[in-house]
């Protein structure tokens, strides 16, 4: 099975199935020397924890990492960096149901038509799950470029949007709610329209802003390994991600070159930044922002027309526990994929001047 690694000189190789012994991974390219704060690694897992609020999937995993090589006496050797995340609260019968039935929108069917075979215990390896491992390799990357911070935080919930520019929203309310919305206010509307949805056996999407700060001039590699080309790949590789924009995005059709150019100040800084800190695929020193779109769950709590492995239709609902709306718990993916991103590009402009 190919596709399972990401990056070119930070390179992370993740592995395991949603129902297996474990799940884990290895980072290879990781510098020696860089002191790693385990207890931070640890923090950014437990943001993607399964169970940490009432509106999220029920599933009971501790999610502890367990390291295997590559750190000694607290710092990185320069030898690929090996982890493990044991399953603990695997309910394989939750999905007994659906072991020749397919799930609409779901990996089911796509997954079997590919590889003749699948794990149908929680969609195996295409669960979510795997996700904990990226925020693992995130996690590593962000420390390090300590001088680099990442903000990352609920934007939408389906119709209930944050309006704000991110330059007016105080960061540190972030954490303060569990949908990881930076606005109190809209944050209680985003939690009771979540719950409503959940008892309604249905699901809701929305999206995630990131803004990454204190960008160095110059990451990128184009023209087919641009700044922005890269970062998209990562967002898109996440689990119902439908959509990504950076900068003005989409909006940006609308206006006019002569409206839309970022004139610039004499210290290379530009007045406006409508470009997403992003030009010619290059980082120019200004805040990259983007945002990405989630779908709602494939799998919901109500009877739905499908079709099994023989091609019979047969009715199917959800059982077990899954997530009315994964955004909440995307965000920590979010921002771990955007720091593999910027920590490759990193090291590779390190090697890009003589």
């Amino acid at each position: 099975m190919a596709g399972n690694s990401f990056g070119t000189l930070f390179k992370l190789t993740t592995f395991g199935e949603s129902h297996g012994t474990a799940i884990g991974g290895v980072i290879d390219g990781c510098p020696a020397g860089i002191s790693l704060n385990l207890d931070k690694i640890q923090e950014e897992l437990d943001k993607r924890r399964p169970g940490q609020s009432a509106i999220v999937t029920q599933r009971k995993e501790p999610d502890t990492v367990e390291f295997l090589s590559g750190i000694f006496e607290g710092k990185t050797t320069g030898t690929p960096i090996g982890f493990v995340i044991r399953n603990a609260n695997q309910k394989s019968n939750d999905y007994s149901h659906i072991k020749d039935a397919y799930r609409p929108s779901h990996a089911d069917y796509t997954y079997d038509e590919k590889y003749g075979v699948r794990d149908y215990r929680g969609g195996g390896r295409s669960s979510a799950r795997e996700t904990a491992s990226r925020v693992v390799g995130g996690a590593i990357a962000k420390q390090l470029i300590p001088e680099i911070s990442f903000i990352t935080y609920t934007a939408s919930v389906g119709d209930i949007r944050l309006e704000k520019d991110y330059k007016d929203i105080d960061f540190n309310l972030i954490e303060s709610n569990p949908v990881r919305c930076p606005d109190p206010a809209l944050a209680e509307k985003m939690e009771a329209y979540i719950r409503e949805i959940r008892s309604q056996g249905d699901t809701v999407g929305g999206t995630v802003k990131c803004v990454i700060k204190n960008m160095p001039k110059g990451l990128g590699e184009p023209v087919f390994d641009k700044l922005h080309a890269q970062l998209g790949k990562a967002m898109l590789s996440i689990n119902a991600v439908k959509g990504f924009e950076i900068g003005s995005g989409f909006e940006g059709t609308k206006l006019k070159g002569s409206q839309h150019n970022d004139l610039f100040n004499p210290d290379g800084s530009t007045v406006t930044n409508l470009s997403g800190g992003v030009q010619g695929g290059i980082s120019n020193g200004m805040d990259i922002y983007f945002s990405v779109a989630f779908k709602p769950v494939a799998t919901i709590m109500q009877k739905q027309q499908t079709i099994n492995s023989k091609g019979e239709e047969v009715e199917i609902q959800g059982k077990g526990r899954h997530d009315p709306c994964v955004v909440p718990r995307a965000v920590p993916i979010v921002e771990a994929m955007a720091a593999l991103v910027i920590a490759d590009f990193w090291l590779q402009n390190k090697i890009s001047k003589i």
